[in-house]
């Protein structure tokens, strides 16, 4: 009997590993810092976060609808429905008390999400602009340079962006290819590769500048895009993700643009929309940005044509 049960808990622990290994790393540390808000919320009113149930977590979202959009409710919703399942509790999730209040609150609010803006071609252009003017070395200008035509021209996520290393690159006559390893639809690390022709214009090419970058810094191997030291010294540290907003929203800045509403996925958003805008069709465009799901690209589309196919320009007034 001792047996059996050291064998269960055996079989317990490890496939409660096997659930954690499902998810990034990433989706683990989103879901257990919204879960910590809930808890927040639950230990401030006396309610059990864990195991909890169908009622609280509805008065929860009801406290969320206040201050924050549908989204981010559904998202809460699945990282307090995972935590639950990741420690062996059932959290009914589809509850009518949960359903229903979703629904109320999403009358109520609408949902309609408001993305961050795109780096758009005109932004593109003010910010390699500005970059260049910039009193500094040449080897931190080819770096940020590298780090936007890139983000861009490959529709890149920012996480996927520093993950690149020297050994993922491949140059070829018609450009560069881009192994990348696993990106947050490829949970399974299969892995894709990116391609980006070489641009007409060298002063927006994104495979120049990159080859002026690593001829400059003589990065051979390891991460392409590294922190500098004080005194621009470059080290071999990764830059983090949040890197790429910084370095945004500092020359549209100091470009005199207003940067709020601008992030790392803006480098991403400004691709698609760009390339629906120039008429590249969805399936082309989900091969470059990794999109699994049609529905956020033909977001993008929809945004890139509202004029262009505007049934107003029909109307003629004389």
């Amino acid at each position: 009997m001792n047996e059996l049960t050291t064998e269960l808990k055996s079989l317990h622990d490890e496939t409660l590993k096997n659930l954690k290994s499902s998810k990034a790393d990433n989706t683990l540390r989103a879901y257990k810092s919204d879960f910590k808000d809930f808890g927040v919320f639950c230990a401030n009113h006396g309610l059990n976060s864990l195991p909890t149930e169908p009622k609280i977590v509805s008065l929860y979202l009801t406290h969320l609808s206040k201050k924050s959009k549908i989204s981010t409710l559904r998202r809460r919703l699945v990282s307090i429905s995972m935590v639950h399942k990741l420690k062996g509790h059932y959290l009914d999730t589809k509850h009518p008390i949960i359903i229903e209040n979703l629904m109320g609150i999403r009358r109520m609010i609408g949902s309609i999400q408001k993305g961050k803006k795109p780096l758009l071609i005109n932004h593109l252009k003010i910010v390699i602009k500005v970059i260049n003017e910039q009193k500094t070395e040449e080897i931190k200008k080819l770096r940020d340079k590298s780090i936007i035509l890139i983000g861009f021209g490959g529709g890149f996520r920012r996480n996927e962006l520093m993950s690149i290393d020297h050994e993922d690159l491949e140059f070829v006559p018609e450009g560069l290819k881009i192994n990348i390893k696993r990106s947050k639809t490829d949970q399974f690390g299969e892995g894709m590769t990116k391609g980006i022709p070489y641009f007409t214009n060298e002063i927006y090419c994104p495979v120049k500048n990159l080859k002026k970058w690593l001829e400059i810094s003589k990065i051979k191997t390891g991460p392409i895009f590294r922190r500098f030291s004080r005194g621009l010294t470059l080290t071999d540290k990764r830059l983090t993700d949040q890197s790429v907003v910084l370095i945004i929203k500092e020359y549209l800045k100091l470009a005199g643009i207003d940067n709020k509403n601008f992030a790392g996925h803006s480098l991403r958003s400004g691709f698609a929309t760009v390339a629906a805008e120039s008429g590249a069709d969805e399936r082309s465009i989900m091969t470059m940005t990794g999109h699994k799901s049609t529905q956020m690209v033909r977001r993008y589309i929809r945004e890139a044509n509202i004029f262009k196919n505007n049934a107003l320009n029909k109307i003629k007034i004389e």
